[in-house]
């Protein structure tokens, strides 16, 4: 996918370190990592305000379609903004699941489920390390 913010690993490093971005951001945000989960810093915060894309600052989530999957990861039922996330087929680990990158700057996010409790069925399965959060 090529998405419209494009750098190089040193800038993306740089921006990454110049937001205090957890240690594992890069590997989670460039290289499709995944935290461990309930380690991630998001996993049990329900501060009112917004998600980003800790690379580019792109709204993704708002934190009233958060709600606890118990999954160890934040849980999403539908992102902030139509077109913000790009779904990318992810055959890695011997499964087929719906891999979620910002539609910005290309962030591996996470990845998102059919099987969420709310009305839009889903579940957005994000890492902490690729998210911003914003208080209102």
């Amino acid at each position: 996918m090529t998405a419209p913010v494009q750098k190089t690993d040193a800038e993306w490093k740089a921006i990454l370190a110049e937001k205090g971005a957890e240690p594992s951001a890069f590997e989670v945000t460039r290289h499709a990592a995944t935290e461990r989960p309930f380690t991630g810093k998001y996993e049990a915060h329900w501060e009112d305000g917004s998600y980003h894309c800790i690379c580019c600052g792109a709204k993704l989530f708002e934190s009233a379609t958060k709600f606890d999957a118990g999954c160890g990861w934040p849980s999403f039922s539908q992102e902030a903004v139509p077109g913000a996330i790009k779904n990318v087929v992810d055959r890695s680990h011997g499964m087929v699941r719906t891999e979620n990158v910002c539609a910005n700057c290309g962030a591996h996010l996470g990845h998102v489920f059919p099987d969420g409790p709310t009305e839009t069925g889903l579940r957005y399965c994000m890492n902490s390390a690729s998210l911003d959060f914003q208080k209102r």
